[in-house]
């Protein structure tokens, strides 16, 4: 191994990922390792893209989403197109995690209310077989 590249054992050491994961990511042009016969060798830009897709997808990008941010990265133009592009895709999915964290809140304390609901009940019936 050399510094410049990494083999698919430590891309999955050093991202804890599947190596199935990382040919999935090939196979969707997400990932452009160099191939020696049998062997994948990735990049520093593959890792970097890698690092980029995992964050993408934690934060509820799709692959397709993920691509297209990733492919503006050779316009040319100082990725000033990739950043601008990635911002506002990152601002709808910023709006779209917080409602539904709104929404699990709001869920969870609904929940909390039946189940305080349903002790005082249960405290209620217990207390009176107890007292028979």
């Amino acid at each position: 191994m050399t510094t410049d590249t990494l083999t698919i054992r430590e891309m999955c050491d050093s991202f804890e990922v599947t190596p199935r994961t990382l040919r999935f990511y090939e196979s969707k042009e997400l990932l452009f390792p160099i191939r020696e016969g049998t062997r994948r060798l990735f990049t520093r830009r593959d890792r970097a893209r890698l690092k980029l897709i995992l964050r993408g997808k934690r934060f509820g990008f799709s692959l397709e989403e993920i691509r297209q941010l990733l492919d503006l990265y050779d316009l040319g133009d100082q990725q000033v197109t990739q950043i601008s592009a990635t911002y506002e895709a990152a601002k709808v999915h910023l709006a779209d995690m917080e409602r539904r964290r709104d929404e699990l809140n709001e869920a969870i304390s609904e929940l909390k209310g039946h189940m305080e609901w349903g002790e005082s009940v249960l405290s209620s019936l217990q207390a009176k077989q107890a007292a028979e």
